[in-house]
């Protein structure tokens, strides 16, 4: 486990943690600078990473995309002071997996923060890893899809985690079809897919349902994200539609559904939601 922290009274904290954990001292490496630390990113044997963005050498999330990119596979949690949360929350939307708050973090928060972080690393690296992708997008196939937000429900119900979930239909693509061919549907296809990359966060599951359709299941969601999102996802679509030259507009038709985690949705029970209300969406639409 590799800490990057540099302040000593904070990794005195972090040691007596894990000593009460009873992690052996020999698997923990610290680090107090973040140069120190990308060298020792780059080791094999690194599990996880812990990191506080400020540092002598960088700060804010520069400091977490310095280390991704030295060491993608790695899962890496975030320490932030009480007043620097909304950074944190920033970096878990640029795929970190979780964050702590300096001065109240317990062995008991320690440990569930660091299995939490492991076990979904390793399920977003299983299906990221798998063949279940979409040919013409490179989304995520409905079987993909699937696979992956079985497992994302299960770790909510642990967790309590907040998950949303974005049905998201292409209107009028067989309009497109038939009057520049099915070459430039498909092109509208992909555009629509660039749109959704650019809206979410990579650790979110974006998924080409079927032909038109697409899913998104957003993970760790917070209070407003939903409208948050709704807008940069329309104003994503409005840019690519103010391009030059365009012989068309892309339209999405979207439905949101949250999770509920007492007593649990299914995955079916979710989709079937935001089904419903993406063809609402599309009706008020069409009235328009």
């Amino acid at each position: 486990m590799l800490i990057v922290e540099d302040n000593p009274g904070d990794a005195d904290i972090l040691r007596k943690l894990f000593s009460e954990l009873k992690y052996n001292p020999a698997n923990l490496i610290f680090a107090d600078r973040l140069s120190a630390g990308l060298k020792c990113a780059e080791r094999k044997d690194i599990d996880i990473i812990i990191l506080d963005l400020r540092l002598p050498d960088s700060h804010g999330l520069d400091t977490l995309i310095r280390v991704q990119g030295v060491n993608p596979y790695v899962p890496i949690i975030i320490l932030t002071g009480i007043n620097d949360e909304g950074t944190a929350i920033e970096a878990i939307h640029s795929g970190a997996q979780d964050y702590l708050v300096k001065g109240q973090i317990d062995s008991q928060l320690l440990s569930h923060s660091i299995k939490y972080s492991l076990l979904r690393h390793k399920v977003v690296r299983e299906i990221k890893e798998s063949s279940l992708t979409d040919e013409l997008t490179g989304l995520y196939t409905r079987k993909g899809f699937i696979s992956f937000a079985r497992q994302q429900l299960k770790i909510a119900v642990r967790s309590k985690g907040d998950i949303l979930l974005f049905f998201i239909d292409f209107d009028g693509l067989k309009q497109i079809n038939d009057t520049f061919g099915h070459q430039e549907g498909d092109n509208a296809i992909k555009e629509a897919a660039r749109i959704l990359k650019e809206t979410f966060r990579d650790s979110d599951i974006i998924a080409r349902f079927g032909g038109d359709e697409f899913a998104v299941l957003v993970i760790n969601t917070l209070k407003g994200s939903e409208d948050v999102l709704k807008n940069r996802l329309k104003e994503n679509i409005e840019i690519h539609n103010n391009l030059k030259d365009r012989k068309y507009t892309i339209s999405l038709s979207s439905g949101i559904a949250r999770y509920n985690a007492t007593p649990p949705d299914t995955l079916d029970e979710l989709i079937s939601k935001a089904d419903a209300l993406m063809y609402e969406h599309k009706r008020k639409k069409n009235r328009d």
